[in-house]
């Protein structure tokens, strides 16, 4: 698996992938392409790396790191609808905590998301806290 780091010129493709990422986790997010794409730049042009994993020509995912954070955090991971069950979600995570020479990573995952929960524990990952909101309008 190949890793790269993405530059502005990836911010569309990151965006779609976004999206569906955003769909997939039923995410609260109401934002359209073009609003992804714009925070997609803010995030890469402040302290967030965005990084590319493929297979030959093939892109299997991104991840998106705010490298600034200690553990660092990983604040989108996503591996193409066509790719999942093919074992790339691990290998994508070693592979990034290779190219980052780091050992600790942390995530944040929706309480409702039980897919990726049990994507998370089987790598390892463990509840550490839970995150909590109270929103009136409901």
């Amino acid at each position: 698996m190949q890793i790269r780091e993405c530059t502005t010129a990836d911010v569309p493709l990151l965006a779609e992938l976004n999206q569906q990422l955003v769909e997939d986790e039923r995410a609260e997010s109401n934002l359209d392409l073009s609003q992804l794409s714009n925070r997609m730049n803010g995030f890469i042009a402040a302290e967030y790396k965005a990084f590319l994993f493929s297979e030959g020509d093939t892109t299997i995912g991104y991840a998106l790191c705010d490298l600034a954070r200690e553990p660092v955090y990983l604040r989108h991971f996503f591996i193409c609808r066509g790719e999942r069950r093919k074992g790339y979600g691990g290998q994508a995570i070693r592979t990034l905590l290779d190219h980052l020479n780091i050992q600790k990573i942390d995530i944040e995952v929706y309480t409702w998301n039980d897919r990726g929960i049990a994507f998370w524990k089987s790598l390892g990952f463990e509840t550490r806290c839970y995150s909590m909101r109270l929103d009136t309008t409901k």
